[in-house]
């Protein structure tokens, strides 16, 4: 499937297994000297693969359509991390609703360790389409596969689309968790010495795994 098609493939995804609604959403996959990305405020079930935007390395977008808003913060990301190839962003339920009271989810699953290390953060608030949010969403993901966006939604990265869109997934299942856990009270904690433990058992982790 080329990049384009995948793009398209997985901006569907989102919303058919409920992890994105409309278009709020956005996708991008490293590509020559930029990204492939999806546009801006188009539905995705009319999406074409000419559809899809390409922004080189100093912002610069060209083809039929303007880039998603959120271009900034998906080239920065892959221009600071050589680990990443592909970046989702979507504003699923119960990661928003964390994100909105400023929350990051601490280590209540050994499976948040698969994000790489012991807890997804809560970037803080800035308008959506800036550099600013760039900014701290980079700072977010230091050292991590995905993050919180305050009164925003969320990001995951991978080595490969897919591998972004299982965490992506993963992250919604630890929110919901969370969530649950804090009606009840506040969950008791995995160690750092338990989340390390996991950290070295889950080296080459692959996607479609669970457990």
């Amino acid at each position: 499937m080329s990049k384009r098609k995948a793009i398209i493939a997985h901006c569907r995804a989102l919303n058919s297994s409920g992890l994105n609604q409309g278009t709020s959403g956005n996708i991008s996959i490293r590509h020559q000297d930029g990204m492939l990305i999806s546009p801006t405020s188009r539905p995705y079930d009319s999406l074409q693969p000419e559809d899809i935007a390409f922004v080189d390395q100093n912002g610069k977008a060209t083809g039929k359509f303007a880039p998603s808003s959120e271009w900034h913060f998906h080239l920065d990301i892959l221009l600071q991390r050589p680990d990443v190839n592909a970046v989702v962003h979507a504003h699923p339920t119960y990661c928003t609703t964390l994100a909105i009271m400023g929350k990051e989810i601490p280590p209540i699953h050994y499976m948040i360790a698969a994000f790489g290390g012991a807890t997804i953060r809560c970037a803080p608030y800035e308008i959506y389409g800036t550099a600013a949010l760039s900014k701290v969403a980079v700072a977010a993901l230091e050292g991590r596969k995905g993050c919180l966006l305050a009164h925003h939604g969320m990001i995951t990265v991978g080595q490969s689309i897919e591998q972004a869109f299982w965490l992506a997934g993963e992250l919604e299942a630890l929110a919901r968790q969370y969530h649950g856990c804090l009606v009840l009270g506040e969950p008791p904690l995995l160690s750092d010495e338990q989340i390390e433990e996991v950290l070295e058992k889950i080296s080459g982790y692959g996607q479609n795994h669970s457990s």
